[in-house]
């Protein structure tokens, strides 16, 4: 179902329940005991029309090279949190001035199959911005319309061999862009969400 962008419906999302995600719901229980690294992604909306922006992750990348993404990553030292992580990972990544992105709030973490817990940041994008991608981390950055990535009905499980077996995965490509993965899983919870 086709939801027009407003800040509004963005906001009122964020008040609907929500359990934290995984990549193994659709795969194999949840390995015991396994020490998650925190990290922090940006969800950053621009304000004129709610366009998404994302990543190419570089191929060279040792985590999840090639993929798209929201900017972000782990958390460092020097990071008081999530948050903070994925504001300055989006400076980093893509250019972004933290004193542009309105922060309206957080959805419950993702579990990736590398041992991250990945805390998604959503924000307004204010003002007008060209994005500057970082070389060797991002090939490329691009925008995804919010009519896209708010429409549950996008979103697909497919499959794929990975480390010997099939592994099922999320996944809602729009045109050259193949959104999979703990990306597709974190927006398809947001896109539940805004229509909750």
């Amino acid at each position: 179902m086709t939801l027009e962008w407003s800040e509004d419906n963005l906001r009122r999302a964020l008040s609907a329940t929500a359990e934290p995600s995984s990549d193994y719901e659709l795969n194999d229980p949840v390995p015991p005991d396994t020490p998650l690294r925190p990290a922090g992604v940006l969800a950053a909306f621009h304000e004129d029309d709610g366009r998404l922006l994302l990543t190419k992750r570089a191929s060279g990348l040792r985590h999840h090279p090639g993929q798209i993404a929201l900017p972000g990553g782990k958390v460092d030292p020097g990071d008081t949190d999530e948050t903070a992580a994925a504001l300055r990972e989006a400076l980093e990544e893509v250019g972004l001035d933290p004193a542009q992105v309105d922060l309206i709030g957080t959805l419950p973490p993702h579990r990736t199959v590398t041992s991250f817990a990945v805390t998604p940041v959503l924000g307004i994008i204010r003002g007008s911005f060209t994005p500057i991608a970082e070389p060797g981390e991002v090939d490329e950055v691009f925008t995804l319309p919010f009519a896209h990535i708010s429409d549950p009905a996008r979103y697909r499980i497919e499959q794929r061999r990975w480390r010997g077996g099939w592994r099922s995965y999320y996944a809602a490509p729009h045109g050259p862009y193949y959104l999979w993965g703990a990306t597709a899983r974190i927006l398809l919870g947001l896109a539940r969400r805004l229509h909750a």
